[in-house]
């Protein structure tokens, strides 16, 4: 508390504005911490209202220092309404301020160095920063799990055709990420591998014979109803496969419960396989030269001895997605990015290392 107690008002101090516009709100804060501390309990509302704090005082000294600089402007809604944009608000913030001032890059600064090709956690720190993106690139990125940009926030960049710089905020030297409309993607393969894990898959197969009329258009008309997205998909005339993702669909506690009324209004017009502890494994890059991933791919997987559940390419031509369980993503993931980003010869390196029980010698 003293840490912020003292950067908001040094802030304060540093743009020249009244330090008694967040005074209050500190002791406010200060307050509510102790009464979750004493309560030993924090409700979903209360948690909303705890994290609203750090923007109700940054606004508050922005627009004060706006106002001093001749820029007439306020903070929050005249009703005094708190609320907050989600994941990725403050992303979307620079976006529209960007767009809104017709800027030629707009630079959004996080915690690492850019966009990188694998989650460090997964690859041992192996991870390499992607020096350019398009924006249907790190569309597909955010969508399958990367946390760096959400894509909601590139779309008033991309309308404007704004680039967007990813940077690190604790390494301002790193050249970082240029996100744009269009790169040059003749030389290139694989940009990055992202993972979703736990999620379900349905096998859905037509009860009729071939040709049925209107079968997918009927499967689809179930999940819009019950307003449930889909991830993946994989299609033929008479059957399909979808993953979904639970963690989008409900609370945890109505996940399987509504798994379940899924399964049963599917029922009435196929037969129906449910699988969970599934895992996406999407491969984000140039997939006009997808024989040339997928002969790689397949042959990690052979060597690691893993069956591929499913496979589902994106409309956008820079995805390729394959199922696999839960309990075999890790080293999935670890072995592609040995193939594509380090040295080809170290996945069988990383192959005996994961028959011991350890995961570390290739990445």
């Amino acid at each position: 508390m003293k840490f912020l107690t003292d950067l908001h008002l040094k802030t304060a101090e540093e743009l020249g504005v009244d330090r008694s516009l967040v005074t209050g709100l500190l002791e406010e804060l200060q307050q509510l911490l102790t009464g979750i501390a004493l309560m030993r309990e924090m409700t979903p509302r209360t948690k909303d209202y705890l994290v609203s704090f750090g923007e109700r005082m940054s606004t508050r000294l922005f627009a004060a220092y706006l106002n001093k600089n001749g820029v007439k402007a306020c903070q929050g809604a005249k009703t005094g309404a708190i609320t907050t944009l989600g994941r990725g608000g403050s992303d979307l913030t620079a976006t529209a301020i960007g767009k809104a001032l017709g800027l030629k890059e707009i630079q959004v600064w996080k915690d690492v160095d850019g966009v990188l090709t694998a989650d460090p956690h997964l690859v041992s720190k192996k991870a390499l920063p992607v020096p350019y993106l398009t924006f249907d690139e790190a569309a597909e990125l955010a969508y399958f799990g990367a946390q760096v940009l959400h894509p909601q926030a590139m779309r008033p960049a991309r309308d404007a055709d704004i680039p967007v710089r990813v940077k690190n905020s604790y390494n301002p030297a790193a050249s970082g990420t240029l996100i744009m409309r269009e790169r040059d993607m003749s030389k290139a393969l694989l940009t990055s591998i992202v993972l979703k894990p736990h999620v379900t898959m349905l096998d859905i197969v037509s009860t009729r014979m071939l040709g049925q009329f209107g079968f997918l258009a009927k499967v689809f008309s179930i999940f819009e109803d019950m307003g449930i997205s889909v991830d993946c998909v994989a299609t033929s005339e008479v059957s399909v496969s979808l993953t979904l993702d639970p963690a989008r669909m409900w609370t945890r506690e109505l996940i399987q419960q509504e798994l379940d009324r899924v399964v049963e209004q599917l029922r009435k017009i196929a037969f129906v396989k449910l699988s969970q502890k599934k895992s996406i494994i999407s491969l984000i890059g140039n997939v006009e030269r997808s024989s040339l991933i997928l002969e790689k791919v397949f042959s990690v997987f052979r060597s690691c001895g893993i069956n591929v559940q499913m496979i589902s390419q994106g409309a956008s031509k820079v995805n390729i997605s394959v199922i696999v369980d839960d309990d075999e993503a890790e080293l999935c993931v670890k072995a592609l990015h040995c193939v594509f980003f380090e040295q080809e010869h170290l996945v069988e390196r990383l192959i005996a290392g994961y028959g011991n029980g350890n995961l570390e010698p290739c990445c």
